[in-house]
C-alpha cells in the first residue's frame, strides 16, 4: 500500500479569495514504512502573501521571486502522488488549494489522480473527543519530537505528520499477527521431558443413532420431492413414497 503524507503552505487562508499554494511537501510510505523518498518544492504564486501567513511559515515574496510557477511543477507533482492514498492534516484545506491550482490549469482534481484521502485531524478528533488535535498537540501526545519546529514548513510538517499517523494507527498493523506464521507444537515441556500426547478417542454412532439419522434424511428427502443432498442417488426417496 503506497501512501503520501502531504502538507502545503499558502499565501492566505482561502483559495476562493485568490490565495495560492507556495510550498508543497510530501513523504512516501510503503506498507506503513517510510521509504526515504520525498517531494518538496517552493512555488512563486504571482501575487502577494498575507502578513499573517508570513508570520506562520516565514516565506516571503522576495524568497519566492525566482521560484517556479505551479504550471512548471504540476507534472512532477502529479507523478509523485499518482495512485497513492493521501494522508493530510485538515485535508479539506490542502485539497481545496491543490484542486484550485489544478483546475486553473485545466487538469483533473486529486480525487481522480489519487486513491483517496485520510484526514488525520478528523481521525484525531474521533479517537480523542474534546482534546486538542493540532499537529503540535498530536506530536506531544504520541511523543514525536517536534522541538525543531519553530515555523510551519510543508516538508517538515509532512515528516512530523507521517510519524504521528503511524503512531495513531499502530494497532492496525497487528491485526494480521499470527495469521501468517505457523506456531510450532512443543516437543517437550518446560522441564525438558517429552510431551506425551494421548491418543484421540473416536466415538462411533450406535445402531439406534444410525437408525434415527437415516429416518431424518428420509424425511428430508420426502419433503424435498425425493431429493436429499446427504443421501447417495440410489438411496433418494421416491416423490410418491
Amino acid at each position: 500500500m503506497r501512501q503520501i503524507v502531504l502538507d502545503t503552505e499558502t499565501t492566505g487562508l482561502d483559495w476562493r479569495n485568490g490565495d495560492r499554494v507556495i510550498e508543497i511537501g510530501c513523504v512516501e510510505l510503503l506498507n506503513r514504512s517510510l521509504t526515504g523518498r520525498h517531494y518538496h518544492v517552493y512555488i512563486n504564486p504571482g501575487r502577494s502573501i498575507d502578513a499573517e501567513a508570513v508570520a506562520v511559515h516565514g516565506i516571503t515574496e522576495e524568497f519566492l521571486a525566482d521560484k517556479p510557477k505551479f504550471a512548471d511543477i504540476v507534472a512532477e507533482f502529479e507523478d509523485f502522488v499518482r495512485d497513492a492514498e493521501l494522508v493530510i492534516h485538515n485535508a479539506s484545506f490542502d485539497v481545496g488549494f491543490l484542486d484550485c491550482e489544478l483546475d486553473l490549469l485545466g487538469r483533473g482534481k486529486l480525487a481522480a489522480l489519487c486513491a483517496g484521502v485520510v484526514d488525520t485531524l478528523k481521525m484525531a478528533k474521533e479517537q480523542n473527543p474534546g482534546k486538542k488535535a493540532s499537529l503540535d498537540a498530536l506530536c506531544d501526545r504520541y511523543e514525536v519530537d517536534n522541538a525543531h519546529r519553530e515555523l510551519h514548513g510543508a516538508l517538515l510538517d509532512a515528516e512530523l505528520l507521517a510519524e504521528v499517523y503511524l503512531a495513531m494507527t499502530r494497532g492496525q498493523e497487528s491485526l494480521m499477527i499470527g495469521l501468517e506464521d505457523e506456531v510450532p507444537m512443543p516437543e517437550s515441556d518446560a522441564g525438558g521431558a517429552p510431551v506425551v500426547r494421548p491418543a484421540l478417542k473416536v466415538l462411533r454412532a450406535t445402531e439406534d443413532e444410525l437408525k434415527a439419522h437415516a429416518e431424518v434424511l428420509d424425511a428430508i428427502a420426502k419433503a424435498n420431492k425425493g431429493v436429499c443432498l446427504w443421501l447417495p442417488p440410489a438411496e433418494q426417496a421416491s416423490p410418491a413414497a
